[in-house]
């Protein structure tokens, strides 16, 4: 089953901002797969405001929340896989939404990249 989270995520966004409050994203920094600057992560955790005016190319789907955005003047990257978003909640009232604890599909570990082999058959060489 999809996780209900994507689309309680996406609802919440566009009620805070028809309610033109500013988005609030309390992330997992700690989850496996989430790109957050490290340097404002607080116990483990980081709040991002993810609205229009902060970010840029801001993507929200059933995999997680991508945008760039900048850092104390760095642009960065930003992707926050959807099991690592926590709550999404106006800064102006701290009304919104606490995400439920579900199960996710973790993406399986990548395997060690195996080294060539050497290839058999022609080779070059330098002449002089």
């Amino acid at each position: 089953m999809i996780p209900k989270r994507s689309y309680l995520l996406n609802a919440t966004y566009e009620w805070v901002a028809d309610n033109e409050m500013t988005p609030y994203l309390l992330v997992d920094a700690e989850f496996p797969g989430a790109i957050v600057p490290r340097e404002f992560v607080n116990d483990g955790k980081i709040v991002l405001n993810i609205s229009m005016s902060a970010v840029r190319q801001l993507h929200m789907d059933k995999e997680g929340v991508s945008f760039e955005a900048r850092f104390s003047g760095k642009p960065m990257q930003v992707f926050v896989p959807i099991g690592a978003a926590m709550a999404l909640y106006a800064k102006e009232n701290g009304d919104g939404l606490s995400f439920p604890a579900e199960e996710f599909d973790m993406p399986p570990e990548p395997d060690e990249p195996k080294t060539p082999e050497p290839k058999k058959g022609f080779t070059l060489k330098v002449v002089k």
